[in-house]
């Protein structure tokens, strides 16, 4: 038999424990003595869909991270003066600048921002500070200029490059918090070109002289250097990061592009494109995490984009697409298996929905339809067996306690829930459901017990939530995540069939997320947080560990299977999608002797 060793002229490490998970680990191969596990260490890049700008737009600048992003200025069919803020979710109106503009700079975070020059009716040096609500005048730039790039904080900016009356300009500025003062001018002066980094360590890569150009300079806080030059050049190019972990993305060659480049202080390297390629967008955050927003493919785009790239050993598992259910919607319900899957009910903008649809490990097709559309409501069991109880029966919050079982390919009536209510959930099977949780009102602790035709009280909850997630089976349940009035999304509970107790938290606090597997080998995906919407944890019966996120960031999605074989389906990004995702989880297991060790 071919070893290891044989194959890429190494041993395999034979460790009592794993090693640190980073990039300078990435593509190792070890044995696990404690777990029994032959294990290896990759990266998962991504971009994914974030919500859209309130207004879309291009030539606008940005600031912050990827979950607290800042946009501001551009150009819709005129300069804009509005301002943008970033939850992580969703964009909401900040205060406007003072000055309409576009082509400008910018940096700093969301709650102290930093906008300078650009195009009003003529190039502006203008510089406005952002405290979280509203813009104030700063110091003027010395330079007067626009397509320019920018680095650093509010109080240590860097300013760099851009076009004035006298053309493309090579002229650098340090920001103290009041003014601007003269830097090392760049060795190659240019117009729409990207910057990140900080004062004292900035990146300058792309842009346009009199053609398109690659180059990259790093800034040292008084003289630029050149560094490796982009592989693709081009113009209206955004970025984020520092200056040996730095991300490039978008751009025009003259067309546009989804190319996303890796700098690493040195060189640059091809990583996964995005989604929608634009040219004149902004972004902002760091190589790991990353946001883009707005720009133009063509027209303006309000798109936005999260970029993660997060290093996992495949003993955790990942995911990868699957075929897209026929109805995208939300606030719908799974149950079943990966290749064996049922999604039935929800909502999609204002019309609730009945349809029932089964998958088959690569396609979804039609079943028969729920009795009552419904929203917001629980699902358990198979795709032959299935069960739906509770929810919302219309848009707005008139909820029902009735039950639906499937036969495979129509929905009859069960047994009434005790409790009306919606945003509950569930686990178990047809004839051996527990049901807990939801709002009637108010937010409950009620459990319920379904033998198949009638439901009976159980113990309640030890925290009254709703939107919360299950897994498990009647007499061995888990509930997850979830809302409360004063939330309390990281808490888990374990049901033995008579009472709930406390499990282990969750690492990331969220409700409207999904669900899988059992008591003691669970999984939690998706839903809302205030740090991402693509989030996967695993749950051993005692801890939650974080794996690696979904493509398709949302909440309000529904899942089903197992811990090492899960689906999940459907949800909202914020608006609803049909786009559906595989779980493969841990590798199994390996022994010793097996192995070459050293």
């Amino acid at each position: 038999m071919t070893t290891y060793n044989q194959l890429a002229g190494l041993r395999v490490n034979y460790l009592g424990s794993d090693p640190t998970l980073n990039t300078g680990n990435e593509g190792q191969v070890w044995y696990n003595s404690t777990t029994g596990t032959l294990r290896s260490l990759v990266q998962l890049k991504s971009w994914s869909a974030g919500s859209n700008m309130t207004t879309a737009r291009r030539a606008l600048g940005g600031a912050g991270t990827q979950t607290a992003g800042l946009g501001f200025g551009g150009f819709t069919t005129v300069n804009t003066n509005a301002t943008e803020e970033y939850s992580g979710y969703t964009w909401a109106n900040g205060g406007n600048l003072g000055t309409a503009r576009r082509l400008l700079g910018g940096a700093g975070i969301q709650t102290a921002g930093l906008a300078f020059g650009g195009y009003i009716s003529d190039t502006s040096n203008a510089t406005e500070e952002y405290d979280g609500s509203a813009w104030a005048g700063g110091g003027n730039l010395g330079t007067a200029r626009h397509a320019l790039a920018g680095a650093g904080t509010q109080t240590v900016g860097l300013a760099f490059g851009g076009i004035n009356a006298g053309g493309v300009s090579n002229a650098t500025e340090e920001y103290n918090g009041s003014a601007w003062t003269a830097g090392g001018n760049l060795n190659t002066g240019r117009e729409n070109l990207a910057g990140c980094g900080i004062q004292t360590a900035g990146l300058a890569f792309g842009g346009a002289t009199t053609v398109v150009v690659g180059n990259t300079e790093e800034y040292d806080g008084s003289a630029w250097t050149a560094g490796g030059s982009l592989n693709t050049a081009r113009q209206g190019i955004a970025g984020a990061g520092l200056q040996t972990a730095g991300l490039a993305f978008g751009g025009t060659l003259p067309g546009v592009t989804t190319a996303t480049e890796e700098y690493d202080g040195s060189a640059w390297t091809a990583s996964t494109s995005l989604a929608t390629a634009r040219s004149y967008l902004a972004g902002c955050g760091t190589r790991a995490a990353a946001l883009a927003f707005g720009g133009t493919t063509g027209s303006n785009t309000a798109a936005t984009e999260e970029f993660n790239s997060t290093i996992f050993s495949p003993a955790t598992g990942a995911w990868a697409s699957g075929g897209n259910m026929g109805t995208a919607r939300s606030s719908l319900e799974g149950a079943g298996t990966q290749t064996a899957g049922l999604g039935f009910g929800g909502i999609v903008a204002t019309t609730l929905q009945s349809a029932t649809e089964e998958y088959d490990g690569s396609a979804w097709t039609a079943g028969g339809s729920l009795t009552t559309a419904r929203r917001d409501f629980s699902g358990t069991g198979t795709q032959t067996a299935g069960l739906a109880f509770g929810g919302t029966i219309t848009t707005g919050t008139s909820n029902t306690n009735a039950t639906e079982e499937y036969n495979g390919s129509t929905w009859g009536p069960g047994g009434n829930l005790s409790t009306a209510r919606r945003g509950l959930s569930g686990a178990g099977i047809q004839t051996a459901t527990v049901g807990f949780g939801g709002e009637t009102t108010v937010v409950v602790t009620n459990t319920e017990e379904y033998d198949g035709s009638v439901w009976t009280a159980g113990g309640n909850l030890g925290t009254a939530r709703a939107n919360l997630s299950g897994a498990g089976t009647q007499t061995a349940g888990l509930g997850f995540g979830g809302y409360t009035p004063s939330p309390a999304r990281v808490l888990t509970e374990e049901y033995d069939g008579s009472a709930w107790t406390a499990g282990g938290s969750l690492n990331t606090g969220k409700y409207a997320l999904a669900g899988a597997g059992l008591q003691t080998a669970a999984l939690a995906f998706g839903g809302f947080s205030t740090s991402t919407l693509n989030g996967t944890e695993q749950y051993d019966g005692t801890s939650w560990t974080s794996a690696p996120l979904m493509a398709t960031a949302r909440l309000y999605l529904a899942g089903c299977g197992t811990q090492t074989v899960a689906l999940g389906f459907g949800g909202a990004t914020p608006s609803v999608t049909a786009a559906t995702e595989e779980w493969s989880g841990p590798q199994t297991t390996a022994t010793a002797s097996t192995l070459t060790t050293s």
